[in-house]
């Protein structure tokens, strides 16, 4: 699949709603097999863009979740020591021993090893890559330029396919130049209304179009007020799940559950404070 418009439908098909400038980016990752570098704010659909293209190319999604100290032997390979103990003692004495526990049988495959081993390309997710460290970020830029990485005791291993790479950044920190050079670059923004509405229709049995709108407009307004922590997609999907299944169908109609169940919405004990009664009164009022 190599046009925009292809990709809106197979993604959209898939349960992810992307505008076109998403669109366009992904559908040049595939024709360049270049990697995709998504950047935004917690809770904005970055991580379900990777898990939509594993379902839009039918292949498996292998992913690596970074964190600070993450390092080579966590995300590529190690040697089962246990098991390798208990057969160098069953052959103790055994001169071809040290050979035999350095072989595949004792090789426990990590996400990146795992990636370039799959007969069919899977899609590969390197998840927050801004909470790794530089020194992992470097490895992984070599890693990604060439597919293939050397295992003392086995060689080199050479990718079997080359996968689809997908890199999410909640710009905690900055990504040096050499990997944003690698990589396609989309910054994934909020969704604006006509686009949440869309998800909320896709994602949420039973959401009707109109209470959809609702929701998509209330959670904007939400957004724009002084909050600690600004709800993201997932926080608006569950509530607007809970909303339909409390039967409401129309916001205005029941103004006490929509401020209590903003619980879905609001995550921190200042956020709650802030949005008391009268905010969510004030912005339901702007909600046609």
């Amino acid at each position: 699949m190599k046009g925009r418009d292809e990709i809106a439908r197979a993604l959209a098909a898939s349960g992810y709603i992307a505008d076109a400038d998403l669109a366009t980016a992904v559908s040049l990752t595939q024709l360049l097999r270049r990697p995709l570098l998504l950047e935004g704010e917690a809770g904005v659909g970055k991580t379900e863009v990777a898990k939509a293209l594993a379902k839009v190319h039918a292949t498996e999604l292998i992913r690596l979740q970074c964190y600070e100290g993450l390092d080579q032997s966590s995300s590529l390979y190690e040697w089962n020591y246990q098991r390798q103990l208990l057969a160098i003692q069953a052959h103790r004495g055994s001169d071809s021993i040290e050979d035999q526990v350095f072989s595949e049988k004792y090789l426990l495959e990590r996400p990146l090893l795992a990636a370039i081993r799959r007969p069919q390309a899977p899609v590969l997710l390197i998840d927050e890559i801004d909470r790794a460290d530089d020194e992992f970020e470097a490895f992984l830029l070599e890693l990604l330029s060439d597919f293939q990485i050397s295992i003392p005791e086995l060689g080199t291993v050479s990718a079997i396919t080359i996968p689809h790479v997908v890199l999410t950044s909640n710009g905690s920190r900055e990504l040096s130049d050499a990997l944003r050079r690698r990589c396609l670059y989309h910054y994934v923004d909020y969704p604006d209304v006509d686009r949440e509405t869309r998800i909320i229709l896709a994602r949420v049995t039973g959401a009707s179009p109109s209470l959809s709108l609702q929701i998509a407009r209330m959670v904007k307004g939400v957004r724009k007020e002084e909050l600690r922590k600004v709800p993201g997609v997932a926080e608006t999907l569950d509530w607007a799940a809970a909303l339909v299944g409390l039967d409401v169908s129309d916001l205005h109609d029941a103004p006490e559950t929509v401020h209590e169940t903003l619980v879905c919405l609001l995550k921190t004990h200042e956020d709650r404070a802030r949005v008391t009664p009268e905010v969510t009164q004030r912005l339901l009022g702007k909600v046609a």
